[in-house]
């Protein structure tokens, strides 16, 4: 049987008819995806899975839940004071009977806190002599009474060995009227604690008190008291070569025994 070329022709026409009427089929879809191979050996694109895995629905978001961070005590008390002045604010702007309750009320609160404070604060000095000032420096009548007793002794003590130590310059000037008042008090002091005064007058006047006083030829200025007021006392230690300033302006007996025996045999913060 012989075909022609318009048979041949006319036979594909058909067949490209009768394709075209079949429903589409894709290549993804004829090939359906391989459980074995996507899901327990999880090979990806090359056995057809990624659009299946692609499928998969997005995971949810993390929800993380910050808790506050409670508030400090100092902002607590802030709070309390800000919290108090308001309801005071309010019960004088309006005077009524529940504004004045709520105020009178809430500082009772904050009065019986301050109470329970009080409190423990004097029964951990009971317990804890370490923390306990009032044992350094008593504050009862018969507690200061012994204390001052025994500080005096002590100062007695210091201020009769002083004069083989120290001695003291003395600054002074005729026309000073502090001075005046002042020179027989020192005087006094010196002698009695047999201490050698080495005065000197600012303004080359003389003293009744001193006569061996010299002037000033730059006396305070080597020992750093240029335009220093006067009076001015200065304790001299010989064994350290160096001043001790003790007071300047008029300054009672007792108070100049003090400051030295202080300034001498304490230091700073011990006394205090």
């Amino acid at each position: 049987m012989r075909i022609n070329a318009h048979q041949i022709v006319r036979g594909l026409i058909a067949s490209l008819c009768v394709m075209a009427a079949l429903p589409s089929v894709s290549v993804a879809q004829e090939r359906a995806p391989d459980p074995f191979y996507c899901e327990e050996r999880d090979l990806g694109r090359y056995f057809y899975c990624e659009r299946e895995r692609n499928k998969k629905a997005p995971p949810e978001p993390t929800i993380i839940e910050v808790t506050p961070a409670p508030p400090s005590a100092t902002e607590e008390i802030a709070a309390i004071r800000e919290h108090l002045e308001e309801l005071r604010a309010e019960a004088v702007l309006r005077p009524t009977q529940d504004n004045v309750r709520a105020y009178v009320s809430f500082q009772r609160q904050q009065l019986d806190r301050a109470s329970t404070f009080s409190d423990a604060w004097r029964r951990l000095l009971w317990t804890e002599p370490s923390l306990d000032y009032t044992l350094q420096r008593p504050v009862s009548q018969l507690g200061k009474r012994q204390w001052l007793d025994e500080r005096r002794a002590d100062r007695n003590v210091v201020l009769a060995s002083l004069g083989e130590r120290y001695g003291m310059f003395y600054f002074f000037a005729a026309s000073c009227t502090a001075c005046t008042e002042f020179s027989p008090i020192l005087k006094a002091f010196a002698d009695h604690h047999d201490i050698p005064v080495k005065a000197v007058s600012v303004d080359g006047g003389p003293s009744p008190y001193f006569p061996d006083a010299v002037r000033d030829n730059g006396h305070m200025a080597t020992l750093g008291l240029s335009g220093a007021p006067t009076p001015a006392v200065v304790l001299y230690d010989s064994e350290a070569n160096k001043v001790i300033p003790i007071g300047f302006g008029i300054v009672s007996q007792s108070e100049l025994e003090d400051r030295i025996f202080v300034l001498t045999q304490t230091i700073t913060g011990e006394d205090y």
